[in-house]
């Protein structure tokens, strides 16, 4: 199974902190940005890609904990 960080970030309130990127399915991300469709993320977040995350954009706890119990 392939993911990857993704893709729509979860908007915070600027006294929140940053928003986040979730972990998804790697084959739903350039058919979620074309056609629109929702994707889902582990952490059961489900959105439209919007936008990539770049290196060192934070991540879903949830999502993290997740993806790195199924690569042990």
């Amino acid at each position: 199974m392939s993911t990857e960080v993704l893709e729509r970030p979860e908007l915070k309130d600027a006294d929140t902190g940053p928003e986040m990127f979730h972990y998804v399915r790697k084959e739903k991300i350039a058919e979620s940005a074309v056609m629109g469709n929702y994707v889902v993320a582990l952490c059961g977040e489900q959105f439209p890609v919007t936008k990539a995350a770049k290196p060192g954009s934070p991540v879903c706890p949830a999502c993290k904990e997740i993806y790195e119990s199924m690569r042990g």
